[in-house]
């Protein structure tokens, strides 16, 4: 036999490995060739590698090749291989395809190339934990991890992309690396030059696309029953046998909850929303929500817990909403907390606080740990160039300001950033400027500011990461951001802001002025908690004895990983910093972004109008949870998986195993006498328990949920198979069979109550009313499945869970935020009046009506700039253009001004 290899060929390497097993076991020349050389007759391209057999034939396929030479080597096949072989083939062959050619040929970098192949590398670790062996077909090597191994090698070879929380990969791939086989067949085909020595390779190749779907789809992977020991069957017996006596104590209330030396104290944070908007179903899933699961998890588990959240109030942004709505910022902070408070309350999110960061507390905090900083020569002083309006008497915030784009032309830029060609903009770089609030031109003036000196505080900061990563459950987009900012060296940041509505600056010359939101804001955990008990400080100075978990989007990870610990660190007062900083990627609305002004997508004070429950919605955001990539909301996707997983799944299998209590046994639980197949049925139950465990320990809350599911449809296989409504009628063996399936099935019912408790409490508590489950197995969740609902157990009225949601009703829901709620909002809030009349003499109208019209035209200007924005259609874009003319033109009759004649071309 003769094997043909070639330098840069990506297949060479597990062919390579694999003969380097089977050496010995027959005669093999291996031979390297030039990529452009045709070693098989028949072929038009240069094909590698190539297996010659003794007969004459070809194999040119890698896992082909691979699977002869092992089985030279006296490997049996088994069907887990075959599996692998099919997936490897089908799944990560093309992700992996796609991620080689976008770094090697395009020179992308991080999650660029990491992205499509993510999901790849979790299902194989996940798989790899799940089983607990070494290889991917048990104890010892096999074809499967050796044709794996060669595809990633190139990959994984460079740690910037080996995922750290995947340790059982990482141990895995480690193994076969030290291989000799494995070694020398990379000193062949990669010659020290790393993944680079592929370029020729992949330069020839057309480019990938990405996997088709992959990257949109909300849909989990299938997974086939794993395999089980006869001691994971005795084990899961035993543990079934103890009933509530597989219970512990439960642990004693607290109020005000404080750590406990010797307990596990878990601290949950979910990023501070800003006040003056209300969230949308984006905004709920990557903070409130998912922090929410894990709280209500915590607290299954029995740690010692502390949620707390609230509403961000300082700032810019919170000026400008009292500006558009005529009110103070205090009474726009008081009417929107409200507001984000009672959605939170009606999505049953379980804060323990739910505070806010206008308080005497938030003041004293901030400027102590500024003090400290200041104190400590952490904190520098510089001049900035600032837009000032005279008539106002204050420098100008950028969203106070607006002008002409200096890239595009766009007349009503922001001082931030043009809406029109998106670019970043400097206020004092727009054309002609003006003042929003009174219309007037700036002008240019130096402002006096202070900076946090983050460079001379770099060296901490990566020395305290170097010592929380490891081991730790931050997100992989987490720790690539933090990773970026680092590489690029931190930059002194400007913690100061000319406004008025913040914290003071306590220091000498910059009384006028206040903190800037990003440096307080996360300073706001802290003075919630001090709000909520006079000794918080046991939580925030405490890093020994707590563990932080801080849920937010991606967007907030800097200020998280990086700015308020080098603010801390600074301060030297012993604060408890991050632990596990776990950030979502972005949810999107159908095929676009969720945007209040144009109508489009579900907001948290409209999701309650749907008629739709509250449980149904938490259930669909998590099972779209934005976990490694970037997912989309779709009305037509949460229809089906109300109606396949909730209706015909959950629900329908809890709802049967309830009836059969109370149909055929009176509604009290019958004796139970297990077959082999009822214990392997426990064994199983337990071991996707267990599973639920290990995800939600590592905050991988979507995914856990899957497991519930994945027990519902063990449940349901279960009493189909087993047919108890038929047993039933039968002999006394049969009525007794009927009986057992009936309480064991009870019991999983009894056991996924609990498991959806963090995912739908109100579903939840149902399910257990409805089978009376006693009280200390309602709240407590230890990793065995226990009998919690003995023989003899009377068990309550059972009714169905969900209702169906009909075709008609989710069009409907989609045409009215689809952007339909738009035309009725303007009406409502824009009542533009007939075209005026030739006007003789015009009189200026009072200062209040004035104001009222100003604040109009400033809102309709923010809807005309966002449908621009969106590019949305003409038609609708030119309707709210006619309305803001007409505005205007009032607003100039009001003012007094004479009306200017139309702009327009001019007629040849």
């Amino acid at each position: 036999m003769r094997l043909f290899v070639s330098e840069g060929a990506p297949g060479s390497l597990p062919v390579l490995a694999a003969a380097g097993r089977a050496r010995g076991r027959a005669e093999l020349l291996i031979s390297t060739v030039g990529p452009e050389e045709c070693v098989v007759p028949f072929l038009t391209r240069p094909k590698v590698p190539v297996l010659q057999l003794d007969s004459g034939n070809y194999l040119f396929s890698t896992s082909a090749i691979c699977r002869y030479l092992f089985l030279l080597s006296g490997w049996e096949q088994d069907d887990l291989t075959n599996q692998w072989l099919e997936w490897e083939a089908t799944e990560l062959q093309p992700a992996l395809s796609a991620a080689l050619y976008y770094l090697v040929v395009q020179g992308k970098k991080g999650d660029d190339v990491l992205g499509p192949v993510r999901r790849a590398l979790t299902h194989i670790d996940h798989s790899l934990s799940r089983q607990n062996c070494p290889f991917l077909a048990g104890e010892t090597e096999s074809l499967a991890d050796i044709v794996l191994w060669g595809a990633l090698y190139p990959l994984l070879q460079d740690p910037a992309y080996f995922p750290e929380e995947l340790s059982a990969l990482h141990s895995w791939f480690q193994t076969l690396s030290t291989q000799e086989p494995c070694q020398q067949a990379v000193e062949t085909v990669l010659k020290q030059q790393g993944v680079l020595a592929l370029r020729p390779y992949l330069q020839k190749q057309p480019q990938p696309s990405a996997p088709e779907g992959k990257t949109v789809s909300n849909e989990p992977e299938e997974e086939e029953l794993s395999t089980l020991s006869e001691e994971d069957i005795a084990m899961a017996v035993t543990a079934w046998e103890k009933g509530l006596r597989g219970l512990p104590p439960p642990r004693p209330q607290q109020n005000p909850v404080l750590p406990v030396a010797g307990e596990r104290n878990v601290l949950i944070t979910s990023a501070l929303p800003y006040v003056n908007n209300v969230p949308h179903l984006g905004n709920i899933i990557g903070c409130v929500l998912s922090a929410d699961v894990f709280a209500r998890y915590s607290r299954l588990r029995q740690w010692n817990t502390l949620y707390l959240c609230g509403t961000d109030e300082y700032g810019t942004a919170t000026e400008t909403k009292a500006m558009d709505e005529g009110l103070t910022p205090q009474e726009i902070c008081d009417k929107y907390h409200v507001i984000h408070a009672d959605i939170y309350r009606w999505f049953n999110i379980s804060f323990d606080i739910f505070g806010r960061t206008t308080t005497p507390q938030q003041t004293k905090i901030t400027q102590d740990i500024f003090q400290r900083l200041l104190a400590r020569g952490f904190v520098l002083q510089d001049s900035v160039e600032q837009l000032r309006c005279e008539r106002c008497a204050r420098f100008l915030a950028d969203r106070f300001v607006e002008g002409v784009c200096p890239f595009c032309g766009y007349e009503e830029a922001r001082g931030d950033q043009c809406d029109k060609c998106g670019k970043l903009i400097n206020a004092i770089e727009l054309k002609k400027p003006l003042c929003k609030v009174c219309r007037s031109s700036p002008v240019v003036k130096s402002s006096q500011h202070l900076f946090l000196d983050l460079p001379k505080l770099e060296k901490r900061v990566e020395e305290w990461l170097e010592r929380t990563l490891p081991g730790s459950d931050w997100t992989p987009n987490a720790r690539f951001i933090i990773r970026s900012w680092l590489r690029d060296g931190l930059k002194p940041r400007c913690i100061t802001r000319d406004l008025k509505w913040g914290t003071p600056v306590p220091l000498e010359g910059f009384e006028s002025k206040v903190f800037y939101v990003w440096f307080d804001a996360t300073i706001g955990y802290l003075s919630i908690t001090a709000n909520y008990t006079d000794q918080w400080e046991k939580w925030w100075k405490n890093p020994e004895q707590v563990e932080l978990y801080q849920f937010m989007a991606k967007d907030n990870v800097p200020f998280h990983g990086i700015v308020f610990p080098c603010s801390a660190l600074g301060a030297e007062d012993n604060y408890t910093l991050v632990s596990h900083l776990i950030a979502t990627e972005y949810l999107n609305y159908e095929d676009g972004k969720f945007s209040k002004s144009r109508g489009v997508g579900v907001f948290g004070d409209m999701a309650q109008d749907t008629g739709i429950p509250a449980d149904i919605w938490r259930f669909y955001l998590l099972y779209i949870r934005p976990e490694g990539q970037d997912s989309a909301f779709s009305w037509t996707d949460m229809l089906l998986k109300n109606n396949s997983e909730l209706l015909n799944n959950l629900g329908n299998f809890i709802n049967r195993a309830g009836m059969f209590v109370s149909k055929f046994f009176g509604g009290y639980v019958p004796e139970m006498v297990l077959t082999p197949d009822d214990q392997r049925l426990l064994a199983h139950v337990t071991q996707e328990l267990r599973h639920y465990h290990q995800l939600l320990e590592k905050v991988r809350i979507r995914d856990a949920l899957r497991s519930i599911l994945t027990i519902s449809r063990h449940g349901n296989q279960y009493i189909q198979v087993n047919e108890p409504w038929k047993q039933i009628k039968g002999s006394e063996a049969d009525r007794q069979r009927a009986g057992t399936v009936t309480g064991v099935a009870v019991n999983i019912a009894a056991l996924l109550s609990v498991m959806l408790q963090p995912y739908m409490p109100t579903v939840s508590a149902t399910i257990q009313t409805q089978l009376q489950l006693p009280p200390p197995a309602c709240n407590i969740l230890v990793t065995d499945f226990l009998c919690t609902l003995p023989a003899g157990h009377q068990i309550g009225t059972v009714s169905p869970l969900f209702q169906k949601l009909e075709n008609d009703q989710i069009e409907s829901l989609r045409q009215r935020f689809g952007g339909g709620q738009l035309e009725e909002s303007l009406e409502l809030k824009v009542k533009p009046s007939p075209k005026p009349a030739v006007v003789e003499t015009v009189t200026a109208a009072g200062p209040q009506q004035i104001q009222v019209l100003m604040e109009e035209v400033t809102k309709q200007g923010n809807i005309v700039r966002e449908l621009k924005a969106q590019k949305a259609d003409k038609n609708l874009v030119a309707a709210e253009v006619a309305k803001l003319l007409d505005l205007k033109k009032q607003l100039a009759l009001a003012e007094g001004k004479p009306l200017e004649a139309p702009k327009g071309k001019k007629k040849k």
